[in-house]
Order: structure tokens, then sequence, then C-alpha cells
């Protein structure tokens, strides 16, 4: 079910600090440490500080919170760290790890394998600690150490530029701290699960397959918005991934050299695929080469050539086992000829829901305030449902008093927003003289007509025509 895939900002963990460190004091804390405190205070990475808080026998609770509590854990492995039972009490803890943790280990003048293994100087440490401890306590140790040895980190050893790597080590985190903060970008976002519930026939992430999904309707439906919330939900569960948007908008029109124009297109899609900026394509083929054994989840916005297409998918065999690939277009035709068959219509929003979007951006909630429900109620009905006319005209009416509420709803009676105007003659600009022609004649002849009565004097041709529209 959709409960399985998209996630709930509400469920994310309140997260106290960004980074716990775990040290051995003497050896570290006011050398090597405390210049990465310092980094870590520069760039606004939150940090737990211990203030050299009294070591017990046993860890306590502000500890135990303290662990459970940050994002990152760094793991500053020194000589002398086994020689500390709190130490190492501290690390069992640490590698239990809450859902959503990540470890982060430094090697400081010690070699991983020693400390897997407990051999050489830190071994000789280790042994002295456990001297007179209770055997299951030592087994305990031992499998914190071998399982922190294996996570790969940073070795002093292999630094020639101590503050090199420290600044390296801050700039790690920060990134890791940007992917782990949860996304408010789409919480005001109004029937998105219900398109995530929908679409999940068309995605089947649970197959090996790969499949291409185009997301189909008219422009301001909200075909990119689909497109990104779906991103943003799924997108780290594939091994690549990438958002190319405005396809349309960056492709040359007319287009005199289709080949290197495809290439262009291909070199942005790698770029941002392998996240490497100056990436060099001599030839098209390297793409499909790159991406043919990886296992990708790739959005591309707004085409409407079929030469896009086949620069950027030419093929289900252009990519590994269980890639999806998203199209969003204004023409189910394209989707067709590429021999799509996957495809997602979005829908025009319920009444109700067209009342939600449009107070979300008029009055930053749901549901209108009190004396504006019949004002904000024609107002939908006068703009209709397309989500960006909506957005349009309620971010309009945002903050004006009811007087002018009243106004501007007499203006609309009459007269359509010259923003939500533009929208709309866009879809109409498209069209072929034949069938700009025909929409013409419906709208001068058959205003307020019922639909059904107009399909059956006009017939299949009117029906293709409301598809394109």
């Amino acid at each position: 079910s959709s409960a399985l895939w998209i996630s709930s900002s509400s469920s994310s963990q309140n997260w106290e600090y960004d980074v716990f460190p775990s040290f051995h004091g003497k050896d570290v804390r006011k050398a090597f440490l405390s210049h990465i405190l310092k980094e870590f205070g520069r760039k606004a990475i939150n940090f737990f500080v211990d203030n050299e808080i009294e070591r017990g026998e046993f860890i306590g609770p502000e500890l135990k919170r303290a662990i459970k509590g940050s994002k990152i854990i760094l793991v500053l492995l020194s000589k002398n760290y086994a020689s500390s039972s709190w130490c190492l009490d501290e690390l069992v803890e640490i590698m239990k790890k809450e859902s959503g943790q990540t470890v982060i280990t430094i090697f400081y003048e010690v070699d991983p394998t020693d400390v897997k293994k407990q051999k050489g100087d830190f071994g000789k440490v280790f042994k002295k600690t456990c001297k007179g401890k209770d055997k299951e306590k030592i087994k305990t140790w031992r499998k914190a150490l071998e399982d922190v040895a294996t996570i790969a980190g940073y070795h002093s050893s292999n630094c020639v530029d101590e503050a090199a790597m420290i600044e390296n080590i801050a700039a790690e985190i920060l990134n890791k701290l940007n992917h782990l903060t949860p996304s408010r970008d789409f919480d005001c976002l109004i029937g998105m699960v219900a398109h995530m519930k929908r679409m999940e026939q068309y995605l089947r992430l649970d197959l090996d397959e790969v499949r291409m999904i185009g997301i189909w309707g008219p422009p301001g439906i909200g075909k990119t918005t689909i497109a990104r919330f779906l991103f943003n939900q799924v997108s780290s569960r594939f091994q690549d991934s990438a958002l190319i948007e405005d396809i349309k908008g960056s492709y040359p029109k007319p287009c005199f050299d289709e080949y290197n124009a495809k290439l262009q297109l291909q070199k942005k899609m790698l770029a941002k695929m392998i996240n490497q900026k100056d990436i060099m394509i001599p030839h098209l083929g390297v793409a499909q080469e790159r991406l043919r054994n990886r296992n990708v989840f790739l959005v591309l916005d707004d085409v409407d050539r079929l030469a896009q297409l086949e620069a950027l998918a030419k093929n289900v065999q252009c990519f590994g086992p269980r890639s999806r690939i998203i199209i969003t277009t204004e023409d189910r035709r394209l989707l067709n000829a590429h021999g799509i068959n996957h495809i997602y219509k979005v829908g025009f929003p319920s009444d109700d829901e067209a009342l939600q979007m449009f107070c979300m951006y008029a009055f930053d909630q749901k549901s209108p305030k009190d004396g504006f429900y019949e004002l904000a109620r024609e107002i939908t009905y006068l703009v209709g449902e397309l989500p960006l006319g909506l957005k349009v005209i309620g971010s309009h009416f945002r903050g004006l008093s009811k007087e002018q509420w009243s106004m501007e709803v007499s203006r609309l009676r009459t007269n359509l927003d010259g923003e939500i105007e533009s929208i709309l003659k866009f879809s109409y600009d498209t069209l072929c003289d034949e069938d700009k022609d025909l929409f013409l004649h419906i709208a001068c002849f058959f205003n307020r007509e019922n639909i059904k009565r107009v399909e059956e004097l006009i017939g299949q041709r009117f029906k293709d025509l409301r598809q394109r529209l």
C-alpha cells in the first residue's frame, strides 16, 4: 500500500542534536576534536557538548538520551579509546542505532584492523580494560568494536593535511544533515496522497522490470507537482536519481542541430544523476553505457518532443532492473509513439479539494476564515478546478478585506483574471487550426449546454478535443 512508501512528516523523529561525538578525552579533546567542533560551529552544526561530565561506572540517562537524540554519531577512535570502559559502553549504546541515524568513523592514529580484531597497541589497551570484567560485557564490547571498524571512515594516517581532513568531515556531515532533514515543501499540498494511491498501479515498485510511466494532463493541472512529490518520496530507494525540469523550455526551437541538442540533454541528465558538473559526453551512447546496469529513478518533466525521449530514455534496455522513468507531458500521442503503456491521466480536483487549494493560498489554511465561506465558494466556482488557476487567484485575494473581496468577485463574474487567461490560452495555442475552429464553434454555440448533448451532436471529434485541452 501507499503507506509503505509515502513518508509522513508527522512521523519524523524529533532530533535534539545534529551530531554526538564519541571520543577518549585525554587523547583528542584539546587538539583534534577542538578543531572539528570549531568547524561544526562555523557551519552551524548543532552538537552535543559533554562539558567534561563526571564519568561513573555506568552511562547515565543524559548521555543515553543525547545518543538517541542525535542524527549523526561521530566515533573518534584513538589509541586509548578502549582504555575507558565508559567509552566502550558508550560505543555499545551507539551501535544499537536508532532508525534514521548515521554513524561516521574517524581512525585517529590507529589502524581499523587493530580496532576490529583488538590487536596491536589498541588490543593491549583493550585487554587491560577487560581484566576483571564480566565475560558477557567483554563480548558486547568486542562486537561493538568489530561493527564500528567495518564502517568506512577517515584515516588520519592517509591524510597529509589535517585541516583539510577536518573540513572534509564537516562538509560530509553537513551534506548528510541536509539529506536527513525531512522536506516540508509538500506539507500544504491538497490531494497528493490520493494521486499517489492511484499511481501505485503504474509504479509497482515491487517489480524488477524497468518501467516508463507517463503523467499526462493539460497545463496547470499539477503534473510537475505530482512528479516532484513522487521524486521526494521514493528517489532515495534507488542507486541513482535525477529530476530534469522544463525539458521543453531548454530544447531549441526550431532545432537545427538535433544531435547536439540530444547530447546536451544527456549531459544535463548524467551530471545530475552522478552529481558531477563538468562531465564530458563525446557521443550519445555514453548515457546508456553508464546507466544500463544501474537502478535509477529518473523524472523527465514537461517533454514535448519525441527526440527528447529518444535522447534521455530511448528504451527500457538503457537502465538497470527496477528502474522507473517518469515522464510528464501535455501530449498523450507522444507517450503512445514512444511505446509507453503506463499512463496516469491527472484529473481535476473535487469541489472540496478545489476549495481547500484556494484557501491554502488565500488564507494559509485549508478552510475559509469566518465570514468568507460563501465568497470563497463562489470564487472557486468562477475560477474552475485548475490547480494553477486556484493558486494564482488565491494569492491575489490574500490579505484583502471582505469589502475588497466582494468587489473583486463582482469583477470575476464578467472578466477572467489575466494570469489565468494566459494559462488557458496556452492550451488553445497548441491546437492545430482545425481544432481551434472547433473550439471556437463550441464556445460560441454551445455555451452552458450539457456536455453529453454536445458529444451527441459533434461526436468523437469533440471527445478528442476535450482530451487535448
